[in-house]
């Protein structure tokens, strides 16, 4: 079952367009990588889906619903969370407190939701009263993807996850991304580190200046000569 649909998608921030027609879905449980070069529009098209970005054209489907026009607060609502590149924390608050916020639309949080994130990243239920600004980069990349499970999405919308990190925790990261799409929940990344991420996901499509070029299987676009000449290092 296609659980998110993007057709026609024009988007970009006030006058500035930086998607041009751009079309991707997403079906229930899957794992869709975007790649492409700096600057291709990757981020726009996440945050589009997100009501970050403004729409300019084109539709967005989720569920079955039209969120073309909704904005985050709304969106997050329907069933989906993000999880963007940068400030996806808040340093000051403990872990516990980010965690809290990150249930923020539930008057009450089942203990068996914050068990199943304790069980997908035990570091965070050891360090619950320390400061998240104090905890390593993949530690905190981990809170916030914590913080985005709080509300069970269907689907986690995940913004460059290895960005940042020593190259000895991106194999981790991944690992803990491949972890939380196996527990049931669809992912929709984008990603820096092509190779890797074709490689674990079941989908993926290249942009490139704001459109599509290519999409197909993980190892499909691996294994295409244009893709890997063009955008994967040969």
């Amino acid at each position: 079952m296609t659980l998110l649909d993007v057709s026609q998608l024009d988007a970009g921030y006030g006058d500035l367009q930086v998607l041009s027609d751009i079309n991707l879905h997403v079906e229930s449980d899957e794992y869709v990588t975007i790649v492409g070069p700096n600057g291709a529009g990757k981020s726009t098209a996440m945050k589009a889906v997100f009501g970050i970005a403004d729409r300019l054209g084109g539709n967005i489907t989720f569920d079955g619903t039209d969120i073309s026009d909704l904005p985050p607060e709304s969106v997050i609502h329907k069933g989906l969370s993000y999880v963007p590149q940068t400030a996806n924390i808040f340093p000051s608050l403990t872990v516990a407190e980010n965690l809290r916020l990150g249930a923020y639309i539930l008057d009450d949080i089942p203990e068996e939701r914050r068990q199943a994130v304790f069980d997908r990243f035990p570091i965070l239920a050891e360090r619950l009263d320390q400061k998240a600004g104090t905890m390593s980069g993949g530690q905190q990349q981990m809170l916030a993807m914590g913080c985005a499970l709080m509300l069970d999405p269907d689907l986690l919308l995940l913004d460059e996850p290895s960005a940042g990190l020593a190259p000895d925790l991106v194999t981790e990261m991944f690992d803990r991304v491949d972890a939380v799409n196996e527990a049931g929940t669809a992912i929709l990344m984008v990603e820096q580190n092509a190779k890797e991420a074709l490689r674990r996901c079941d989908r993926g499509y290249v942009l490139a200046q704001g459109e599509n070029r290519y999409e197909g299987s993980g190892n499909e676009l691996l294994n295409d000569e244009e893709v890997r000449r063009q955008f994967l290092g040969g």
